[in-house]
């Protein structure tokens, strides 16, 4: 099954038409109906569309997108979702930053901790 079947499948499950489904996403019911029926051509012009479904629907962007798992978004497939689109995105510090949060032992994890905590302590 192809994302754009998968696309479809989103759509009758919340109970909506081409039109409808386009309008929450914020295109037209052709653009819609090309990228479900598998007629775009660009991938790279679909990936905003996968991710506006999956933030959304609440659909996990791996289901979505790779058809692994299942089709709700649960945390952690959510923050790979998050991941994955920095890591794919031009970026640079961004990309360094998740870079250096992974090579964080426990004892570097609890100082990062304790100044997320400090930080939702301070007023807005």
């Amino acid at each position: 099954m192809g994302i754009h079947e998968r696309m479809k499948i989103v759509r009758e499950h919340n109970n909506l038409t081409q039109s409808e489904f386009g309008e929450k996403l914020g295109v037209s019911r052709d653009v819609y109906a090309n990228i479900e029926n598998n007629r775009l051509k660009k991938p790279e012009t679909k990936e905003p569309i996968y991710k506006l479904i999956c933030k959304e629907f609440g659909i996990s962007y791996q289901w979505l997108v790779n058809g692994i798992g299942e089709m709700e978004s649960d945390d952690s497939m959510e923050a790979q979702a998050i991941v994955d689109s920095i890591m794919t995105s031009d970026d640079e510090f961004a990309k360094s930053v998740i870079v250096a949060f992974a090579k964080l032992g426990e004892d570097e994890w609890k100082v990062v901790k304790k100044i997320v905590d400090e930080i939702k302590k301070s007023p807005d």
